[in-house]
């Protein structure tokens, strides 16, 4: 799909064809679309294909009708009515006359410029208007690494009352989105450092303080995300312990009262067993039943205290 939009006085609006200032959106374009802005544009195919890979890296290239800006940023997958956070890439392509962004879905990041979310957005601007995406880029980052927090505190208030592998599995969830996060937000960092380098992308002044605050942004959602990893990291190996430790105790549990009832079992074994009755002790008495069954009882319970002062049970 392919959406056109130009900003007036700081409010953006779709427009019907391109025209110069001008930002294409394409959002899981066809293979049709991307030959026909590939050729209006003079860009290589492989280029504004890029973005449709999952598992593209981010990079900055810089050709001669042209400049390529790729980075992840952050998406939500949701399976089984659960929202996990991941990351897809996103190619922005400076033209002559005008700016193409190409991502395999629908993001967050984007969806804020098109709500009219960020100050001072013009389409005709293009250097600030890749600055402003970065930065907000990096914000996203930043709101779903508190999100990621919130939601291992929920989960880690819940193991504290139930050691459940469901919990335990959701824990692994969260801590496998900062690991996606911590390898976008590093890839992240070297474009943004790149950027910084980049001669040909003309920049004004208030264009490299807006970048160095992009850097900063980057910097601080990457520290937070190797703290919280730190902290994920040891939440579920204490809870994968705490787990295992529980499991050993009911195995101890049931082991002791196993033996305690293996002691009747075996005595009424050994008198049901097809011998002579006057080899058998008790065996002619008249309460010798009685006292069988009140023997046993006596030597279970004696076993059973014997536990109980171990801390078996």
């Amino acid at each position: 799909m392919i959406q056109i939009y130009k900003t007036k006085e700081g409010v953006s609006y779709e427009l019907e064809k391109r025209e110069e200032g001008c930002w294409i959106m394409m959002t899981d374009p066809t293979e049709q679309e991307l030959r026909n802005i590939a050729q209006e544009y003079d860009i290589e195919l492989g280029d504004i294909r890029a973005a449709m890979d999952e598992e593209e890296r981010a990079r900055l290239q810089i050709e001669d009708h042209y400049s390529m800006i790729i980075v992840d940023v952050p998406a939500i997958d949701v399976r089984e009515d659960r929202e996990y956070y991941m990351t897809i890439p996103m190619s922005v392509l400076l033209v002559k006359d005008a700016i193409i962004t190409v991502c395999i879905e629908e993001n967050v990041v984007l969806k804020s410029f098109l709500n009219s979310n960020v100050r001072h957005f013009h389409t005709r601007m293009k250097t600030r208007f890749v600055l402003q995406l970065l930065y907000k880029n990096a914000q996203c980052y930043l709101h779903y690494l508190r999100i990621i927090n919130r939601k291992s505190e929920e989960v880690e208030d819940k193991l504290y009352k139930s050691t459940q592998n469901r919990d335990l599995l959701e824990l692994m969830e969260l801590e496998k989105s900062l690991v996606y996060f911590t390898a976008s937000l590093r890839s992240n960092e070297v474009v943004l450092e790149k950027l910084m380098r980049a001669e040909s992308i003309k920049k004004y002044p208030e264009d490299t303080d807006l970048l160095e605050d992009v850097i900063i942004e980057n910097k601080q959602a990457l520290e937070m995300v190797n703290i919280y990893n730190g902290i994920l990291g040891n939440m579920v190996e204490t809870f994968a312990s705490i787990i295992s430790n529980n499991l050993n105790v009911v195995m101890k549990f049931l082991a002791t009262i196993t033996i305690v009832l293996s002691i009747p079992t075996m005595i009424f074994s050994a008198y049901g067993m097809n011998v002579n009755i006057t080899g058998m002790p008790f065996a002619q008495n008249v309460a010798g039943f009685v006292i069988v069954i009140v023997l046993s009882v006596v030597i279970s319970v004696l076993v059973a205290v014997v536990f109980a002062k171990k801390n078996l049970f």
